[in-house]
């Protein structure tokens, strides 16, 4: 009987570093901008989708195996339900307090933040509930329920007939979002039914091109393989690519050639546009070279790892922390002494590190509480 994957300390502090990077991107300070794709033009969005894909299909897929296929997508569906409930949590914060104090403060980053919110309350409660409304800072964990919610059906199909069906769909629906399927979609649906959320306010991020990353990931994961040594004729272009985009992303900035929407497109975030992936890609392949080499010389980064096995509770953390900064002190915009920002950051990141570590002890006292039920009442 196969049995569920060891957690791997490695992929814990990949996805804590990724939550790093995304704090720090997220909290409205001076380092925003300069923080953001810090190793090209791949943000640690596409690393932490990438990774969670990664690790969901090393669990579920193990589950699959040991306990059957309902199992499995009965696992899947309570994550979803844990992650649509952090959800409204999040919404209802922002909807009510944040909104409040984003009004009473004059923050224009908050109330332009909720903008649709304040235009349409109602369609806006609604449309967020049922993840068609998705503002700013609050558009992640949507995408990431409804990849939760097809990834059973994904994964019984891939396990029964194999993946080549999967991924070739699931490419082609990425090259049909580089040529605006979602927003063809988006308009026949308000013909249809009179959707009243305009199309920038259902989220940045484009689902049709962003399952590819999920699926690449959950493929990689459910094999249950280790990653293949990369040849040198793979590993010498992607080193030059990933180096030729690591120096022009800090050399001319967030956007790539200002003034060229064209090569914008090729390198955009939200679509993932194909020199987007193909940067990724090189990072990833450097990452699978050195990786193991890495994990042997570097000395474990134990902070990164408590983030990362606390992942989903760190993140919604960093997002509720970064709305009261938005609602406190105004967006990145605001000129504030680079002291002020230095000691928003250290408090944030000592709010994440004390969220991590109340999750840790919490479970852990759990889990001994669990045993000392099972062993029975001790006999002092």
């Amino acid at each position: 009987m196969p049995h569920a994957p060891q957690r791997r300390w490695e992929l814990d502090a990949l996805r804590g570093l990724m939550l790093v990077l995304m704090t720090l991107t997220h909290m409205p300070t001076m380092y925003s901008l300069p923080s953001g794709q810090p190793f090209g033009f791949v943000s640690a969005a596409e690393g932490f989708v990438f990774l969670s894909a990664f690790m969901a299909g090393r669990v579920y897929g193990a589950r699959a195996r040991r306990d059957g296929l309902p199992a499995m997508q009965a696992a899947f569906h309570e994550r979803a339900l844990k992650l649509y409930l952090c959800q409204l949590g999040l919404l209802l914060l922002a909807f009510t307090l944040i909104a409040w104090l984003g009004v009473h403060n004059q923050q224009g980053g908050v109330t332009g933040l909720l903008e649709f919110f304040f235009i349409d309350p109602k369609a806006a409660v609604v449309g967020a509930a049922l993840l068609l409304h998705n503002p700013p800072l609050l558009d992640i964990l949507p995408l990431y329920i409804a990849l939760m919610l097809v990834s059973p059906w994904l994964l019984r199909l891939a396990l029964r007939r194999g993946w080549g069906g999967v991924l070739a769909v699931s490419a082609l629906l990425w090259l049909a979002e580089q040529w605006g399927l979602g927003l063809a979609l988006y308009e026949w649906a308000v013909g249809l039914s009179g959707l009243p959320i305009p199309y920038k306010d259902m989220g940045a991020f484009h689902w049709f091109a962003w399952q590819a990353l999920w699926v690449a990931g959950l493929w990689m994961g459910a094999r249950q393989l280790p990653l293949p040594r990369m040849p040198v004729w793979c590993l010498v272009p992607a080193a030059v690519y990933a180096a030729g985009m690591l120096l022009w992303r800090h050399m001319v900035g967030q956007d790539p050639m200002p003034g060229v929407p064209a090569v914008g497109l090729l390198l955009d975030k939200w679509s993932l546009g194909p020199l987007r992936v193909l940067n990724f890609a090189s990072v990833f392949v450097l990452l699978v070279s050195f990786g193991p080499w890495l994990t042997r010389v570097m000395p474990r980064p134990l902070p990164l790892e408590l983030l990362g096995r606390n992942s989903l509770s760190v993140f919604c953390a960093h997002i509720v922390i970064a709305l009261f900064t938005l609602a406190f002190f105004g967006s990145p915009e605001v000129v504030r002494p680079w002291s002020t920002d230095i000691a928003l950051l250290a408090s944030a990141f000592a709010g994440l590190y004390a969220v991590a570590m109340a999750v840790e002890a919490r479970e852990h006292h759990g889990r001994r509480t669990g045993v000392a039920w099972r062993s029975g009442p001790q006999v002092r």
